[in-house]
């Protein structure tokens, strides 16, 4: 009867040492919780903080909230929700930096998510590189960035929805070439060229985008082209001309061969790109479609070997013959081909580009051979040639190069 009584005593001060104990473990969860989020939050802050250019703390800024630039930090659960938890169905296309998906906000509006891949070759400094550039930057010809997302280690970018896909899209197919009369397509190259002028010579940072090829051109409802993907950019200083780097990045075939061989970049640079990208638009073929193992000619050399014979007319694309005026296209590839010519102090700025290509009357001076009139095969073994010969330029020598 007495160990019953003792045992009796005992079962008050276990309970009080059990709550004692439920309550400690709740509040160290509960102070888990509120540090994570503290941290996600602080997160979000510094980002926004980076995108103003403002040094000053913000406070209490929740998710989905408009702020400066009109720029959104948006929740993970409203871009989960937007894309159906990212299916399959809601997909867009997949790039260097991730995936991108089509989704749908509460308020009905339409809108486009790069998500980060955890396998990309991009990484942090690509996602807040294109967020900061794409935030200051408004013309009618580059891709509105609507917002981002930050959760654990997610990092998405949030752009205006482009129904119509890319220029890739409707060029390189059979069936949708025949949906770009030549009339659309000049419409596109003039587009690009403004949103290039706008980059190089009138925006408030001067920007290089080193990564202008046919799958980074959006289209919108009415097929007007929009530049996308500004993770590989750099801003210049006005009175910078070119610059050095020991890591190339970008996509084979339109990178200039100052750029690829030696780390120089510079306008001159986006401006062999657009060439090539205009030869890709005139001919509805890739740059890299007459590659063989025998290191034949590229769209470039072919396109040069076709003007040297007066036989330019043959680099139309088939889709387009009928609707084309011949006049105007053979001037397109005579401005394609000073595009992209071997020295990048002979190449013409894009301002120039544009004033040729709608000044019918002015006389286009000659090319010279271009470069990189041979295939990838021979670009690589000229690079590696050049980085066992530990090949290096103002002190920084090339080690990478990343090709997407």
């Amino acid at each position: 009867m007495l160990e019953i009584k003792g045992t009796k005593k005992w079962i008050p001060i276990a309970i009080s040492l059990l709550v004692i104990f439920l309550c400690i473990l709740c509040y160290l969860l509960w102070r888990k919780v509120a540090l994570e989020w503290k941290n996600e939050t602080k997160k979000e802050i510094e980002l926004l903080d980076l995108v103003t250019s403002e040094r000053s703390t913000v406070i209490g800024i929740p998710n989905d909230r408009k702020q400066r630039h009109d720029l959104s930090v948006l929740s993970y659960a409203c871009i989960s929700t937007a894309t159906n938890n990212f299916s399959a169905e809601n997909k867009l296309g997949e790039g260097g930096f991730g995936s991108v998906y089509m989704g749908k906000l509460l308020t009905g509006q339409k809108i486009a998510v790069k998500r980060l891949s955890k396998n990309s070759r991009q990484g942090i400094h690509e996602f807040k590189n294109e967020l900061i550039l794409i935030s200051k930057l408004q013309h009618m010809n580059l891709v509105k960035l609507l917002g981002c997302c930050i959760h654990g280690e997610e990092r998405m970018l949030i752009y205006e929805y482009m129904p119509n896909k890319s220029l890739d899209y409707f060029l390189f197919d059979h069936n949708t070439s025949k949906l770009l009369d030549w009339k659309q397509r000049f419409k596109i190259i003039e587009g690009i060229a403004q949103g290039m002028i706008y980059l190089h010579k009138y925006s408030r940072l001067r920007v290089i985008h080193r990564d202008l090829k046919a799958s980074n051109i959006l289209l919108d409802e009415s097929m007007n082209p929009k530049i996308s993907d500004f993770g590989l950019a750099r801003i210049f200083e006005q009175n910078e001309l070119a610059a050095n780097t020991s890591r190339i990045v970008g996509t084979y075939g339109y990178m200039s061969p100052e750029y690829a061989m030696k780390g120089v970049f510079s306008i001159k640079s986006d401006v062999y790109s657009f060439g090539v990208l205009m030869l890709e638009i005139v001919s509805g073929r890739r740059n890299n479609s007459f590659e063989h193992v025998d290191d034949a000619l590229n769209l470039v050399g072919y396109a040069w070997d076709l003007w040297q014979k007066g036989e330019g007319i043959e680099l139309v694309d088939p889709a387009i013959s009928d609707s084309c005026v011949k006049y105007q296209l053979l001037r397109c590839i005579h401005v394609s081909l000073l595009c992209v010519e071997d020295g990048a102090i002979d190449r013409p700025t894009m301002s120039d580009v544009l004033f040729l290509l709608t000044n019918e009357s002015m006389p286009l001076p000659l090319p010279k051979k271009p470069a990189f009139s041979i295939g990838r095969k021979a670009i690589e073994a000229n690079i590696s040639d050049k980085e066992s010969n530990n090949h290096s330029l103002n002190g920084l020598s090339i080690s990478e190069m990343d090709a997407r």
